[in-house]
């Protein structure tokens, strides 16, 4: 059977020499391929956030540090309270960082505002700035100290020496009580003490009146912390602890208004009653002098 012509004319080009030389061009051409350098991937730089300027680093580190002393204050002066007279410095020192932050004291802190305040949905250092505002502002430490905050203000002062006072007073009986009294006998520190802790309770009372005409003027109606908490422990002392009282001075005043008041009924009804059987007897008089009368003119006409 004969082949078809194509079919030999494949076979003859397939059986020559050159296409052996192209088969080997094709393998020097892959051994070429296989010896050019492979293409690297680029590695990309790994994204950080872009850094704070020097002086706005500086200002958070020291709000920060500033914040840690607050915090460390206001939990150590909690019981017995003195976060007024002890914190007050901290305090101010926070506020000025924060309004360095905020306003800018310099040219390189332009944009610290932006960066530290208002750059996330935290905003960590504006929340931390309104708690120890709305802290301050809820203890009243306005009221313990000067216009410029420089210092105690003078009633404070006073006050706040009438107490150390009253509780040297009181330790100072407490010593020297006698062993064979009762424990829970403190006539000597009722009968000795009384006349500081009244000078106490009225000046805290006088404290109280002025700071409410105060509060007309849009001022909080209490005193600040430290000052409330003090006479509060002294109170409890002299009260609950020693069972003292102290006498009122108004006492026959009250006594002789309350017995006004209680005999005010008794002195109604009396009158009441005096004043009901005079009239009764003006209505029955007339008719007594009639019926005389009458009886008189009877006794005519029969005789």
């Amino acid at each position: 059977m004969a082949l078809p012509p194509c079919f030999l004319l494949l076979l003859i080009l397939i059986l020559l020499p050159g296409p052996a030389v192209g088969l080997q061009g094709l393998g020097e051409g892959a051994e070429m391929a296989a010896g050019l350098p492979e293409l690297e991937l680029l590695e990309l730089p790994e994204l950080e956030p872009p850094e704070l300027e020097p002086e706005c680093r500086r200002l958070l580190g020291a709000f920060a540090e500033g914040s840690a002393a607050l915090s460390g204050c206001l939990a150590r002066r909690a019981r017995p309270v003195r976060l007024c007279q002890a914190c007050r410095g901290h305090y101010s020192t926070l506020l000025g960082l924060y309004r360095d932050i905020a306003l800018g004291n310099s040219s390189e802190s332009h944009n610290c505002a932006k960066s530290i305040l208002t750059s996330d949905r935290l905003q960590i250092v504006v929340t931390l700035s309104e708690f120890f505002n709305e802290t301050w502002e809820a203890a009243n430490c306005a009221n313990c100290l000067k216009n410029n905050s420089e210092g105690l203000s003078n009633s404070t002062v006073e006050f706040l020496d009438l107490f150390n006072k009253s509780l040297t007073c009181f330790e100072h009986n407490l010593q020297g009580q006698a062993i064979n009294e009762s424990p829970n006998n403190y006539t000597e520190v009722c009968k000795n003490c009384n006349g500081t802790y009244k000078m106490l309770n009225d000046l805290y009372n006088n404290l109280q009146k002025l700071n409410r005409h105060g509060s007309e003027s849009g001022h909080s109606a209490h005193l600040c912390i430290d000052v409330e908490d003090a006479m509060n422990i002294t109170r409890k002392l002299w009260s609950r602890t020693f069972n003292c009282s102290v006498p009122c001075s108004d006492t026959v005043p009250v006594i002789a208004v309350s017995s006004f008041i209680l005999f005010l009924p008794v002195v109604f009804y009396l009158s009441s009653f005096l004043h009901s059987k005079q009239k009764k007897r003006i209505l029955i008089l007339p008719k007594r002098i009639q019926s005389n009368a009458s009886l008189v003119n009877i006794q005519e006409k029969y005789s």
